[in-house]
């Protein structure tokens, strides 16, 4: 399986623009800048949209692991918050926030190993190796 996004620059970093898109037309012609990576502009950037992935991936890893151990999982939600460390120019930390309902049948302890298992096994969490990856969970 192969997919793929193309990125448009033009101008130099801080007046240039460009553009995102993806093979999946999600995001078209999708404007990012300076001012959208480092500032409040209009648009995207790459550590938002690697929050996205983030999220995304980890979360349908998670529900496949539950489904794995014979749990219907119920709502998952993850925030992800990925640090641009401006000193060193990477991603220092990516924070993964996770709210859950409530599995019956399945205690806390055992949600949250199912979880960190999740996050280890997520193949964006592989992608990152090197880098710091924090869980809160809650579960309700």
């Amino acid at each position: 399986m192969k997919r793929t996004a193309k990125a448009f620059w033009e101008g130099d970093l801080k007046i240039g623009h460009g553009i995102l898109s993806t093979q999946s037309q999600v995001l078209d012609q999708t404007q990012y800048s300076f001012n959208t990576r480092f500032a409040e502009g209009i648009g995207t950037n790459p550590e938002e949209l690697l929050a996205a992935s983030h999220a995304g991936c980890f979360t349908m890893a998670l529900a496949y692991a539950l489904s794995q151990q014979k749990f219907q999982p119920g709502e998952l939600n993850t925030t992800a918050a990925v640090t641009l460390d401006m000193a060193t120019g990477s991603i220092s930390l990516i924070e993964l926030e996770l709210s859950a309902t409530a599995i019956e049948g399945l205690s806390f302890d055992g949600f949250q190993e199912i979880a960190l298992q999740a996050k280890t096994n997520c193949v964006i969490s592989k992608a990152l190796a090197g880098v710091q990856i924090e869980l809160t969970v809650s579960y309700r």
